[in-house]
């Protein structure tokens, strides 16, 4: 497996920044809050981040920070604790005080003992000193997002379809499909839920970015693309994917 260039980001007061973006292993599609003011490496996490299939959201200082992280649905937060307008300290405590337990891994600077100790202290569940790698990032994200039910899912399935989250291979009747990432994300999100209706908004919620600029017939598209790849093809086989009108999409009985 080869690894990509590595980008160094010579960031003022902070040193040197290094992302090595390179294929790893993800054990499944999660949405992830970056809080951080430093406009380059927040935006160096989120562009690494999506190759590996994450949605990011990223917030630039504490306030908009707290407010995403405590009406919105995260897997794990990623929190500088040096911000404007609100510290990653205090938000930290506003969210484990109001009941929101997504893991959060804060970034300290290089030899600050105390800011580990105060975050880890005011709720945080691991940390990160910078400068760090992006793989280091990521198995850390990996960790933090770890489920018993999680794990034992790398490869998801029903009857004759399937779907890998480690090599991305997605099969039906041993047949190989193609999907691009949104495509696999949704498959991803509908084979977690199998036998659940889950609604547009939901689909939105867990697929795309707070950011982006997404409509109900947007959804549509997508669903409509999967078919024409995972049912249509397969003549004489029952359809996977069910409209429940008024209330939203099905995969399976």
């Amino acid at each position: 497996m080869e690894n990509s260039p590595i980008r160094d980001l010579r960031v003022p007061g902070r040193g040197v920044f290094q992302l090595f973006f390179r294929k790893f292993e993800i054990i499944f599609f999660v949405r992830v809050l970056v809080v951080e003011d430093e406009h380059r490496i927040a935006n160096s996490i989120k562009k690494g981040l999506e190759q590996e299939t994450f949605a990011v959201d990223v917030a630039y200082d504490g306030e908009y920070g707290y407010d995403l992280a405590a009406t919105e649905d995260y897997d794990v937060i990623i929190l500088d604790l040096m911000l404007p307008k609100l510290s990653g300290l205090e938000i930290c405590r506003r969210l484990r005080q109001e009941g929101v337990n997504t893991p959060i891994l804060i970034l300290t600077a290089k030899g600050q003992i105390q800011e580990k100790v105060e975050g880890l202290n005011a709720g945080a569940d691991d940390y990160l000193v910078k400068p760090f790698s992006f793989t280091e990032l990521l198995a850390r994200i990996r960790a933090l997002t770890r489920r018993p039910k999680e794990i034992l899912q790398t490869v998801l399935e029903y009857k004759d379809l399937s779907l890998d989250t480690v090599s991305f291979e997605v099969k039906r009747a041993g047949k190989k499909i193609d999907l691009s990432r949104k495509e696999f994300a949704l498959l991803e999100y509908l084979l977690r839920n199998q036998g659940k209706v889950v609604s547009k908004d939901q689909i939105i919620n867990h697929v795309w970015d707070f950011d982006a600029d997404i409509l109900p017939n947007t959804v549509e598209a997508f669903i409509g693309s999967l078919r024409k790849k995972i049912d249509r093809p397969f003549k004489g086989k029952p359809p996977l994917i069910h409209t429940v009108r008024g209330f939203g999409y099905r995969l399976g009985k």
